[in-house]
């Protein structure tokens, strides 16, 4: 009975630590990992996020970097961490995805489950000024007269814009060639130096290089503030509205009442209008998936998906 009492006491006391803990965090800076070089939509959004993070939490968020393999070397480290709160590291979709379904990349879409979803980036199709499409059709019909001559830029392989890329064809019935890049960047530089046709890119990406290009569709329910002019996917008969959905993640043994308290950071930050308005003005649409609903999204995205996975492994 002694023993059984000792036991009953050690887990109380366990269980009012933790909770305590959970309460307190965070009580120190919070390191928040961006598994992709400094520059990119990710490191824009965390250092967006990082100027409200402190007004938040009560401690300031430090960024670190730990590119390689399109995100999948920082996650496929991301449970050897401490499990504590006090690292939390970006994740994007459909990579997280689409790269355990594909090969073996060290991780699975278990191990690198958000807690919150804060936003995604618009797929965009991107050609130069001088091109001559002048229209989605445009680029739909020189690439059916002409069968694998489109030629699309974009980020890596089995990311959001191959995967865009691939859907493009199924739903244009075109045969397109995808050529990545170490990025969304070198990829748009690419298409500025007349390398490739166009770029399967984002509204970032548009904003960023402005009169230089022309962007002919975009991957949104509606029309976004940055291109008042630019139709829809759906506008042009394509049921389509995907990007790059970005979120935080934490090691999968971290308490889940500070998985929680994570979440709560993360949606306060984002319900911020001034937060809000830079992230619209740079070509970001905000959603807000906290981590009570992330088992569910999940599920909808891999059904999203399936049919791109399948054509991307046939590659």
């Amino acid at each position: 009975m002694k023993r059984f009492l000792t036991a009953v006491a050690t887990t109380a006391a366990l269980v009012t630590a933790t909770t305590s803990f959970a309460a307190d965090y965070p009580t120190k800076p919070v390191t928040y990992i961006i598994p992709y070089n400094p520059g990119g939509e990710s490191d824009v959004t965390a250092r967006f996020q990082e100027a409200y993070f402190s007004d938040v939490a009560g401690q300031d968020v430090v960024i670190q970097y730990k590119p390689g393999a399109g995100g999948a070397t920082a996650w496929a480290q991301l449970n050897t961490l401490e499990a504590d709160g006090y690292t939390i590291m970006n994740v994007n979709f459909p990579h997280a995805i689409l790269q355990p379904a594909i090969k073996d990349v060290g991780y699975q879409t278990e191990d690198v489950i958000p807690a919150y979803i804060f936003h995604y980036t618009p797929d965009a199709i991107v050609v130069r000024a001088d091109s001559p499409y002048q229209t989605l059709q445009d680029m739909i019909d020189d690439a059916k007269a002409n069968p694998g001559s489109l030629t699309f830029g974009g980020s890596g392989t089995n990311s959001a814009n191959h995967l865009a890329a691939v859907r493009f064809d199924q739903m244009a019935d075109v045969t397109s060639t995808y050529i990545p890049f170490k990025g969304s960047s070198p990829a748009m530089a690419a298409l500025l130096g007349n390398q490739i046709k166009a770029a399967m890119t984002y509204t970032t990406q548009g904003i960023k290089a402005g009169d230089q290009v022309r962007v002919l569709a975009i991957a949104t329910d509606e029309r976004v503030p940055s291109f008042p002019d630019v139709p829809t996917f759906k506008e042009l008969g394509f049921d389509y509205v995907a990007g790059a959905y970005r979120g935080v993640t934490l090691p999968k043994d971290t308490p889940q009442d500070v998985r929680q308290k994570v979440s709560d950071i993360i949606g306060e930050i984002n319900a911020n209008p001034e937060f809000q308005q830079k992230l619209i003005e740079n070509g970001y649409v905000l959603v807000d998936i906290p981590t009570d609903q992330m088992a569910d999204w999940i599920e909808e995205r891999r059904a999203e998906y399936a049919e791109g996975i399948e054509a991307l492994k046939a590659n």
